[in-house]
């Protein structure tokens, strides 16, 4: 698998023994984009040249692991330890030995859960290297372009994995975009929230968006569910995936529910007449 294909712009690795794709479809999806120079491939061994993992303690159970220099998309992935057995939240395309070791010295792993599916990575490698298997939910399985064996798709609402860890399905970003909740981590309860909610760089709002990149917002529909899922959880922090320091600590709560009600007043429930329409019709645009 080191040499199968790695999309450099998302970082989603290919399978070995089918033909490679002239574009890459996570990337050519709108949430997404190809790279304007052109499609591009790497692999594993390639990547071990010029890249290294660096790994982070947030705190006493929980880690970041962090490619450098940042590569594709530039995620974090997040080590979660626990007693009965560690969780791997989303992953980064380079698993080398002193991350192996690492993660072996803190007792492996006992499972790999997804948030969607533009944090795949070599999903595949991580999952034969620790003998453990990988979550994603079945609403994304469409876009799993590697199926392997330890994959397990699974449905419903939340999913219980370990002592106090479960994935909860939010959907809004993709179809099956999910979050990690760890109820004992801080003490109003921790989430892991991928990108199903964006953490700003201020750290005062938390975006969502069908597509961040594209700039493309949630269709109206599939933000009030979202919101209706989100909101029902117990949280009072919240880490994001993007970049270092992108975490809520203890007031997550008040930030998620100030934006949501930022978007429901003036985005989301705001009708407006459309301007292309002659006067005098009664149709609206929903924005």
């Amino acid at each position: 698998m080191k040499d199968h294909p790695i999309c450099t712009t998302c970082g989603t690795q290919f399978s070995g023994t089918q033909p490679v794709p002239d574009v890459c479809p996570i990337c050519n999806d709108d949430r997404q984009f190809v790279n304007p120079n052109g499609q591009t491939w790497t692999n594993e061994d390639q990547l071990k040249n010029g890249h290294r993992v660096k790994i982070t303690q947030l705190n006493e159970r929980l880690y970041t692991l962090k490619m450098e220099p940042e590569f594709a998309i530039g995620q974090r992935a997040f080590l979660v330890i626990s007693p009965n057995g560690n969780v791997l939240w989303d992953c980064i395309p380079l698993l080398d030995q002193p991350t192996i070791d690492f993660i072996n010295s803190k007792g492996g792993l006992k499972a790999i859960a997804f948030s969607h599916p533009h944090f795949y990575s070599n999903i595949n490698e991580w999952a034969a290297e620790f003998g453990c298997p990988v979550y994603v939910h079945h609403n994304d399985k469409e876009f799993n372009f590697y199926p392997g064996k330890s994959i397990q798709h699974w449905q419903g609402e939340e999913m219980p994995i370990v002592d106090d860890i479960r994935i909860v399905h939010i959907g809004g970003h993709f179809p099956g975009s999910c979050m990690l909740q760890i109820r004992t981590l801080s003490p109003g309860g921790t989430i892991l929230c991928g990108d199903t909610l964006y953490i700003s760089r201020s750290k005062r709002h938390t975006a969502v968006m069908y597509s961040y990149p594209n700039q493309i917002p949630l269709p109206r529909d599939e933000f009030s569910a979202m919101y209706k899922k989100c909101a029902a959880l117990s949280f009072d922090t919240l880490y994001g995936p993007t970049f270092e320091g992108q975490e809520l600590l203890g007031n997550a709560r008040e930030i998620f529910e100030r934006s949501m009600k930022r978007y429901i007043d003036n985005y989301h429930y705001k009708q407006l007449p459309h301007p292309a329409l002659s006067k005098g019709e009664g149709s609206k645009i929903l924005i």
